[in-house]
């Protein structure tokens, strides 16, 4: 069965998380106050996706535990990267240089 986490091992966590989430609150901040910056739109678009790729990134690894779970993603990603060559290769091995 499994153990319990101790009371500690709880705080440590929700800790985690709470810290996430202020940095989250404080991109969404910092996000609406590049939008009142006069920027040309390529770097308006350039520093808004770097901070949504941030942001991103803080949700994916931590509240969808992706960081914790390198193993299985490695092997998800290595399965995905098999099946997408396999697809890919899949409509040329029945080639034999006619045009249809």
């Amino acid at each position: 069965m499994h153990e319990q986490p101790s009371v500690e091992e709880i705080k440590k966590h929700v800790r985690k998380y709470i810290m996430v989430f202020v940095a989250l609150m404080g991109l969404t901040v910092v996000t609406v106050a590049v939008s009142y910056l006069h920027l040309d739109v390529f770097w308006a678009i350039v520093l808004a996706l770097f901070i949504a790729t941030i942001k991103g990134t803080l949700v994916a690894g931590y509240f969808m535990h992706l960081l914790s779970e390198k193993k299985i993603i490695y092997w998800t990603l290595l399965l995905t990267l098999v099946f997408f060559i396999v697809l890919m290769a899949l409509p040329t091995s029945g080639y034999q240089g006619r045009v249809v």
